[in-house]
């Protein structure tokens, strides 16, 4: 049986950029405010043309030339997303055509902001057991149409982006393990109220994000550390054989308080939060992308991935580089 192993990684920011200077013009914020509750700077916003697809194609192309290959190598295509171009057909089948594949599968995972974690999951299983060889894994969000810029609360803390890896065969190591769970009672903690079927309106109350962002903080601590745990247990590896921990990018003291909890120095942990804001499914691809590509995690390093979103979802990956 043969493992999957990153090829190739990719990421792609839109243009426009919005600082905290910025949002103190229309939002009773500040730059200390949201520095201090968030560690987020800056975050980047989707051209009002510009489709989440857009922003993935440009991210698969970063990918597809770091791991030296071509579209035509090509059998998997899975999107995390939860901000798809259309109702339907998937993010991934508009992908598919734009890169001109043809046959095969090609789907849209939503997981939140765990989404490239499920994601991976997915594409390494397919891997693992002959059903594809080289699959491009991508995470792509544009939660700007979906956010309420009257909101402080969580207006703050959200940005576009996309990431993306190339996952193929091998027979070295490669993607090690991974874990994911869910647990749908937290659901109304973070979520968007509204959708298709209960009549889904954005400019109408429910059609937003809302966040209870406490208990969603603690949960999201909490579920870190043991996701960790879980991963270590399972693989026989020690805290101290992780090179880098790639989190999913949402608050800076989220990100510290679970590098603590697994008492891993913050010099070994991947934070792009700053510059990007929580791009969901984007931000561990956006981070892996920008940590390869600045000569941080070198081949062979071994990565820790981790990720909690709205669901509640969550997931971990032991990956080596």
């Amino acid at each position: 049986m043969p493992n999957s192993r990153i090829a190739g990684t990719g990421s792609y920011l839109p243009a426009k950029v919005l600082t905290n200077k910025d949002l103190e013009d229309f939002l009773d914020t500040s730059d200390e405010w949201i520095r201090e509750r968030s560690g987020i700077a800056r975050r980047h916003i989707a051209a009002d043309d510009e489709t989440t697809s857009d922003m993935a194609l440009v991210a698969v192309e970063c990918a597809l030339e770091s791991a030296g290959c071509v579209t035509d190598d090509i059998d998997l295509i899975i999107v995390a997303t939860t901000t798809p171009d259309k109702i339907f057909p998937s993010t991934a089948c508009i992908i598919q055509r734009r890169l001109g594949i043809r046959n095969c599968p090609a789907m849209d995972v939503a997981a939140a902001c765990a989404g490239f974690v499920y994601a991976l999951d997915v594409a390494d299983r397919f891997i693992r057991t002959g059903g594809a060889t080289k699959a491009l894994v991508i995470g792509a969000e544009t939660y700007s149409r979906i956010l309420n810029w009257e909101d402080r609360t969580t207006a703050v803390l959200f940005g576009d982006g996309a990431g993306c890896v190339v996952l193929e065969a091998t027979d070295e190591e490669g993607v090690i393990s991974t874990h994911v769970h869910s647990d749908g009672q937290f659901e109304d903690l973070l979520h968007v109220p509204k959708g298709i079927s209960t009549g889904y309106k954005p400019e109408e109350a429910g059609g937003y994000i809302e966040m209870k962002g406490n208990a969603v903080f603690k949960r999201a601590v909490a579920t870190l550390d043991s996701m960790a745990r879980e991963t270590l247990e399972r693989t026989g590896f020690e805290a101290s054989d992780i090179d880098w921990l790639v989190p999913h990018q949402a608050n800076l003291r989220i990100i510290a308080a679970a590098a603590k909890k697994f008492k891993l120095s913050m010099d070994r942990v991947v934070v792009t939060v700053d510059e990007h804001a929580n791009t969901s499914s984007a931000s561990i691809p956006l981070a892996l992308d920008t940590a390869v590509r600045d000569g941080r995690i070198k081949r062979g390093d071994l990565l820790l991935f981790e990720a909690f979103g709205a669901g509640f979802t969550w997931g971990s990956a032991l990956v080596r580089y």
